[in-house]
């Protein structure tokens, strides 16, 4: 079977332009090993961490700390189906660590 990219799948269309290089390609690689509701929960995590980085430029630090509890059971049970998540815990960690200064 041919790999799946932006010209043959919807999900790949509507985000290559709107994630960063390194959420692409991991939703690339979810895709193509048919794990596509796994995908779309990494561009759940990666919206949340924007809206997060939103609230602390906003100085909205009770929002922001809600968000990254749900970010982080995410992350948790997107560990558990042995996807790599490095580059988005280490921005789930750079957000935290600007909330507890």
């Amino acid at each position: 079977m041919a790999k799946i990219n932006s010209r043959n799948n919807d999900l790949l269309k509507e985000t290559k332009n709107t994630t960063s290089h390194k959420v692409y390609s991991l939703l690339v690689s979810l895709v193509n090993e048919g794990k596509e509701d796994l995908a779309e929960d990494v561009l759940k995590i990666d919206y949340l961490l924007t809206y997060t980085n939103n609230c602390i430029k906003d100085k909205d630090f009770k929002e922001a700390k809600y968000t990254l509890q749900i970010i982080d059971r995410r992350i948790e049970n997107l560990k558990n189906e042995n996807v790599d998540m490095e580059h988005l815990k280490n921005l789930y960690d750079k957000l935290n660590s600007q909330i507890k200064k």
